[in-house]
């Protein structure tokens, strides 16, 4: 990690500048001029910026870049922030949307997949574009906060379903708008009974630590029980400057929790993601997911097997500290949601017995216990007969003998889906081809924009050539 002021734009830069969030996000990096100034630029990155942002928009922030090896093209900060002419080369079987959130997608702006949670999309805006964005579809499209009456019919939406008991607060990256806004939307959610959780997803303690400050941490603290989750991929992100942004906000009483993606020649090792585990819970930020990178369109350099993850997974269990240990998922493809995926420690069962083996591949048999069988109609403990239950509970509880997806309560909520972003999510390559070169119109005539001066937050600059 090099000095700020040792890196040529920034020789005269402030250290309350540097420390100063909104700085970093109005000087960050968006274009090949720019971005020459700091790292020695290969051919495939030059082409990658050159022709790949016309898709997926380049921004790293200055803290974001002063941590790349200026002469590695392999160093993992650099992998993930600067766009490489892989980027061009589409797979087959992959979809801008490869998770189908449009189809989940009851009104603007929220995705109800799971029965008693949804995604709320407050922003397409990240500080830094990760270069193996699944969001691409969303994210960066338009470069604004989404209009206030859309986040208010959003928040209507949460209010009239009871079902829903948390609320992820995501985007674009949660924390990209100002504290007033940011707590506008927070107050909202706590007015409503039936919402227990609100999370946060945010990259801001990684990609601009400057972001976590005494006066968010003391707003956030307000509206608790409140969670956040980041996003470290390599231990090279943990810093000095982003430990003290997750101590801040865990000392603010808010449990910080890291999600992963399992990146091809990244983080694809054992050692490597063992040590990140053990990084991140030195910085009190306890290890959640590990994700198999989505099916994204010109993200097929990234994505590993998933027998490569599975050997990670063998390589962490029993290898070191249980809660170091994440939930290793496959994010369906198609809206099937999170499908936990881990070895096979379960070798063989009868009713009298399951044969097991452990981390050293020493196999054991746990003796199954037996008693008469508990009647369940209803259940003594609950007082349910636990056909509420759904998905795989009505093989359970229930006379079904099958499943038909096309039958799941999601699907109907859905209603065939709804666009989140101000003018369509999953538009076709044509379409957005247009929309790129036409100026960005307001998303609904007559309906007044959350002005991004009030917020205090600079608009993604457009990521061209600014040489």
């Amino acid at each position: 990690m090099r000095h700020y002021r040792d890196i040529p734009p920034w020789r005269d830069v402030t250290d309350e500048q540097w420390g100063n969030w909104k700085w970093q996000l109005s000087h960050r990096i968006t274009g090949l001029h720019q971005l020459g100034e700091i790292i020695h630029l290969t051919p495939e990155e030059r082409d990658g910026i050159e022709r790949a942002t016309a898709a997926f928009p380049l921004s790293i922030t200055p803290y974001y870049a002063s941590l790349m090896d200026p002469d590695d093209p392999a160093c993992p900060v650099r992998m993930l922030a600067v766009p490489t002419s892989h980027e061009l080369t589409l797979a087959p079987d992959e979809k801008e949307d490869p998770l189908d959130e449009q189809v989940d997608a009851p009104v603007p702006l929220i995705v109800h997949r799971y029965p008693d949670r949804v995604l709320f999309l407050i922003t397409d805006m990240c500080s830094m574009y990760c270069r193996h964005c699944t969001r691409r579809h969303f994210t960066a499209e338009y470069g604004h906060a989404a209009p206030k009456p859309k986040i208010d019919a959003a928040i209507d939406y949460i209010r009239r379903t009871p079902a829903v008991r948390d609320v992820l607060v995501s985007g674009g990256d949660a924390l990209l708008v100002g504290d007033e806004w940011l707590e506008y939307v927070l107050g909202s959610l706590r007015t409503i009974p039936h919402v227990e959780v609100v999370r946060l997803g945010t990259r801001m303690p990684v990609v601009c630590p400057q972001r976590i400050t005494p006066e968010l941490c003391a707003m956030l603290r307000r509206h608790h029980p409140l969670y956040l989750n980041t996003h470290f991929n390599h231990s090279k992100e943990i810093t000095p400057e982003a430990a003290r942004a997750c101590e801040m906000l865990v000392d603010a009483g808010i449990p910080v929790g890291n999600q992963v993606v399992l990146l091809r020649n990244l983080n694809d090792c054992p050692v490597v993601m063992k040590q990140l585990m053990h990084d991140c819970l030195r910085i009190r930020v306890r290890p959640y997911y590990i994700y198999q990178c989505d099916m994204t369109p010109g993200l097929s350099h990234f994505r590993t097997t998933i027998s490569k993850g599975l050997e990670i997974m063998e390589m962490l269990r029993g290898h070191t500290t249980g809660f170091a240990v994440p939930t290793y998922v496959v994010d369906a493809p198609g809206g099937g949601g999170k499908i936990p995926v881990m070895p096979n420690y379960v070798l063989s069962m009868n009713e009298d017995k399951v044969i097991l083996r452990n981390y050293e591949g020493v196999i054991t048999s746990y003796t199954q216990p037996r008693y008469p069988k508990r009647s369940e109609d209803p259940c003594p403990l609950c007082g349910t007969d636990h056909r509420q239950l759904g998905g795989m509970g009505e093989l359970f509880y229930s006379g079904r003998t099958a499943l038909e997806p096309a039958g799941l309560d999601r699907r109907r909520r859905g209603g065939g889906g709804h666009s989140h972003a101000h003018e369509g999510v999953g538009a076709s390559d044509r379409t957005r081809a247009a929309k790129r070169t036409q100026p960005v119109a307001a998303p609904e005539a007559g309906v007044p924009m959350i002005p991004l001066e009030a917020l205090d937050v600079m608009p993604v600059p457009a990521s061209r050539e600014d040489s």
